[in-house]
């Protein structure tokens, strides 16, 4: 396998380097104090195009193909979670049904505002009784006329305080599990739709979850994305996609923490030489930084799969597994290099162990990803 990477999308990742480092990761603090993203910030990260990572360029966005996409993720798993996840959530799970399902019509109407940042998308699946189990949502669509008319709650809903536009997901027939599902683009203003109940999380500051309640919500037919019944299985192929995104994410951030620690270990004394010099830390160091290596390989090799229009559910499965539990077995050593300054919220680490949590159980739990590995073995075999 080639593992070279064009020069314009190493160009790219230095320009986002230089602007995380300069503008996001100075203004941390100013985050996780407000638990608000600055708007300049976002506007900046507008101007850089990364509002249209997934978008063709025929509508405006930089139309990246999923390895050029994971390294830009990557880049931004290095900083602020909660700035990431505004646009990750976004160029994922918020715009590429739309890139992938919709109709002309609906890319011409709305894909070139996705991308530019004027209007921000997120993805309206997760339900209170309907989590990993999503084919069992409620959210009832009715048809009348030439519309269809929305009742139900979703919830946990990212970008739901910023978003002009979300892809919602209702059950529009009577057939059991996801073949009774359909998609939906509904706009921010559109009457019934009803964004309430903020949800606080215990990380991602700046990036806001919230319930969004649908009462009698009124939805043109030609809001309906793709053919009737076929929701669930557009819902899917997006989420592997987002996975892999949140896996190089994931190696973004442990590889920025490793790096905290290294620098740490490197300075801080006791018993009369740098803590560095321990064997147990060389080890931890040691198990961070081969383990990161590894979840960023099968990171690439899923992202790789899909850019060859190769079949990669198992992979991106495997590489939302491992990268998410080597992000949190590395980030909690990081803290445990930095001994009890790392629990103190003064210290950076801090906020990368609250923030790494939810990588486990967002866009499928890791018992989710084993299951749909291991199904996916049984039906196809070890080897493909």
């Amino acid at each position: 396998m080639d593992f070279s990477v064009p020069s314009e999308w190493l160009e790219l990742t230095r320009s986002l380097r230089e602007f995380t480092a300069s503008r996001v990761d100075s203004r941390w603090q100013e985050i996780e104090s407000t638990d608000s993203i600055p708007t300049d910030l976002l506007a900046a990260a507008a101007d850089m195009g990364l509002f249209g990572l997934s978008i063709p360029t025929e509508f405006g966005g930089l139309g990246l193909p999923m390895v050029a996409r994971a390294l830009v993720y990557e880049e931004l798993g290095r900083t602020h979670a909660g700035f990431t996840s505004i646009i990750g959530t976004h160029c994922g799970i918020g715009t590429t049904v739309i890139v992938t399902s919709g109709s002309q019509e609906q890319k011409e109407k709305y894909l070139p505002a996705l991308a530019s940042g004027e209007i921000i998308g997120a993805f309206a699946l997760t339900e209170p009784g309907a989590g990993s189990d999503a084919a069992s949502l409620r959210l009832r669509a009715r048809r009348e006329g030439n519309d269809w008319v929305l009742d139900g709650t979703k919830h946990y809903i990212t970008n739901s305080r910023i978003a002009g536009m979300f892809t919602v997901f209702a059950r529009t027939g009577e057939e059991p599990g996801g073949k009774g599902i359909s998609a939906f683009l509904v706009e921010r203003d559109n009457p019934g739709l009803v964004i309430s109940n903020p949800q606080p999380t215990m990380g991602l500051r700046g990036s806001h979850v919230a319930e969004l309640s649908f009462q009698s919500c009124r939805v043109s037919s030609a809001n309906m994305i793709g053919a009737e019944g076929t929701g669930y299985s557009s819902a899917l192929k997006t989420l592997a996609q987002g996975r892999v995104g949140i896996s190089a994410r994931c190696v973004g951030a442990a590889t920025k923490v490793t790096e905290l620690a290294l620098a740490h270990a490197a300075t801080r004394e006791q018993f009369g030489q740098p803590i560095a010099e321990f064997q147990m830390m060389q080890a931890y160091l040691a198990e961070m930084a081969a383990e990161t290596e590894a979840a960023r390989h099968l990171a690439y090799y899923a992202a790789w799969l899909i850019d060859q229009g190769r079949p990669a559910k198992r992979e991106a499965a495997m590489a939302k597994l491992i990268a998410t539990e080597t992000y949190g077995r590395v980030v909690d050593k990081a803290l445990q290099i930095h001994g009890g300054m790392g629990y103190m919220r003064e210290v950076e680490i801090e906020h990368y162990y609250r923030d790494a949590r939810i990588t486990r159980i967002y866009e499928g739990t890791s018992e989710i990803q084993k299951l749909v590995i291991a199904r996916d073995m049984i039906k196809n075999g070890m080897i493909r």
